[in-house]
């Protein structure tokens, strides 16, 4: 075991002295060590209850026969982080996140790892991390939110963010706001709609980290701390089975992730995080992969904010696995792979049940014939650019129309709640890249703003920033290259016609190739001289979104 090398033999005496200053016997020494690196903090609704959740782990693991120790995680809430300029330092998070986790393992030499993580950056670092340090390790998170009821309707916080829009447009009172702001949020866990923190996570028992439920179980019930003890013990039976992230996280693996993420029609910014992970494992990530699944995986989710379903329905549905068992239907998986239940995903989904076809289409009876992200290409993103297709409306998936251009998330929305954008518009808000933002915001407050003043079938959005998993929309964000480090979006001009053809995987720039040459001629992109510290490091080193916005590259 890696904590025999700090803890037996006389040269391991200090090291024995610091570990009974902690209260540690013998005994416990004696066993593998297995860091319970916890999430828990009392700022993120997601994470309140991780304290509940890492004593059910701890409870776990010491009834498997190993010594449990706690350390921290960071995480931030992207909900209260929206729209100023805290949102700058989520995704940074996410390297942060992986960093110290490493530093923490690898100077204390634990024998396994029980991550407790929830919301959007949180999952991915952790997982990042167990890429990193390939020591045997499960994921448990702390489950998502219930769903909230307003005016007798099921709500969430994309709902919430609407509710703004639809106020500024004088569509609802200060009454009716009040009421969305007190019941929209009703419990802990991870927002309660297909979001980042719910798709991070259902893809976490997809890439085989995770055991069944880890995606759906609500934070309030009882089997999510049922959940955890269980991810304590299976811990101890990956050690004794050397089974390690490596061996589960492999590229079929990936290729699963990516399938069901197009079934469940998960948020975009798993094709930021998705490649990340990939990279620690020493993976090749190709974007326009997910074309490739796209085009033969059926959409047949449509949760919230692309439907009327949540994941405590998507749960009671017979959660990810029964997705899973969908999806073997029509041999879209390899279910060859092992996971951390010691068995293979064939093993897992045999005997699966979808438990209700209104929130779980069947195979031969999906929303689309077609995943819910696409990659699109063209003048405007030769690297590429992603939207959430299964929540753009019909009628959105083909459109021209004219530039309104901004430098700044606060521009645009300042613009929006004004009622200046009309029918037609394309939205276009740069310099909020992973370098040129720095941090990549997300833009949850215009796209929101948008559809609660009933524009979303009529405007487009662009961006090299990204979008929450609670934006609905023609929203397409991750313009690569950036316009801080030169791509075409910092040369577009207010009024110039940009065209959209999602089916087709297109955007352009409709703007002669000389005009173009004559434009980065005589601009230069904008540098941000106001920023220092992590930020100004992330923001030197950190890589394009096509690439997974990676800091530490192979």
């Amino acid at each position: 075991m890696i904590k025999d090398t700090i803890v037996n033999g006389f040269e391991n005496a200090p090291h024995r002295s610091l570990y009974h200053a902690l209260g540690l016997t013998e005994e416990e020494l004696s066993r593998p060590l297995i860091g319970i690196v916890s999430s828990y903090n009392e700022i993120v609704p997601g994470h309140m209850n991780l304290d509940k959740i890492t004593e059910a782990v701890k409870l776990g693991v010491a009834m498997a026969g190993g010594t449990p120790i706690v350390f921290p995680a960071i995480a931030v809430c992207d909900g209260i982080a929206m729209g100023h300029r805290g949102m700058k330092y989520s995704l940074v998070t996410r390297d942060l996140i992986a960093d110290s986790t490493e530093a923490m393992v690898l100077a204390h030499g634990f024998d396994g790892l029980v991550m407790i993580p929830n919301c959007d950056k949180n999952v991915p670092g952790l997982l990042m991390a167990a890429a990193r340090l390939n020591i045997p390790t499960v994921f448990v998170s702390g489950g998502p939110m219930l769903a909230g009821h307003v005016k007798g309707k099921k709500t969430s916080l994309s709902s919430m963010f609407e509710a703004v829009g639809a106020y500024s447009a004088g569509k609802i009172d200060d009454d009716t706001l009040c009421e969305y702001e007190k019941h929209t949020c009703p419990t802990c866990g991870s927002c309660s709609g297909m979001y980042t923190a719910n798709s991070m996570n259902c893809l976490t028992e997809v890439l085989g980290m995770a055991l069944k439920g880890n995606g759906t179980i609500p934070a309030v019930y009882s089997a999510r701390l049922e959940l955890a003890k269980h991810a304590g013990m299976q811990v101890m039976k990956l050690i004794e089975k050397n089974i390690r992230p490596r061996d589960i996280m492999t590229e079929a693996a990936f290729h699963n992730a990516l399938c069901a993420d197009m079934a469940l029609g998960c948020s975009t910014n798993s094709m930021l995080h998705l490649p990340a992970i990939a990279n620690e494992c020493g993976i090749d990530f190709d974007l326009d992969m997910a074309n490739r699944i796209s085009a033969k995986t059926p959409n047949i989710c449509h949760l919230a904010p692309a439907g009327p379903t949540y994941m405590e329905d998507l749960n009671e549905a017979g959660g990810v696995y029964a997705v899973l068992h969908e999806l073997d239907k029509k041999g879209l998986l390899d279910t060859s792979v092992m996971t951390c239940t010691g068995k293979t995903m064939a093993e897992n989904i045999r005997g699966a049940v979808n438990l209700n076809e209104d929130v779980i289409r069947p195979i031969d009876n999906p929303y689309s014939a077609t995943g819910g992200i696409a990659v699109l290409r063209g003048n405007l993103a030769p690297d590429g650019c992603v939207v959430k297709r299964s929540a753009v409306a019909p009628e959105m998936l083909v459109h021209e129309g004219p530039a309104r251009v901004f430098d700044s998330e606060e521009e645009a929305i300042k613009v929006i709640y004004s009622g200046k954008i009309k029918p037609g518009d394309v939205i276009v808000i740069r310099y909020e890249g992973p370098s040129g933002g720095p941090g990549m915001r997300e833009m949850l407050s215009p796209t929101s703003a948008i559809a609660g003043m009933g524009l979303d079938k009529e405007v487009a959005l662009i961006t090299d920033g990204r979008f929450s998993g609670a934006t609905r929309g023609a929203s397409i964000g991750h313009i690569s290259p950036e316009a801080a480090r030169g791509g075409l979006i910092a040369y577009v001009n207010e009024g110039d016609i940009i065209s959209i053809n999602i089916p087709e995987y297109k955007i352009e720039l409709k703007v002669d190739e000389k005009e173009i040459e004559k434009r980065k001629s005589e601009i230069k992109p904008k540098v941000k001289e106001d920023i220092s510290g992590y930020l100004k490091r992330y923001a030197q080193s950190v890589s394009s979104a096509d690439k997974g916005a990676i800091i530490n590259r192979r």
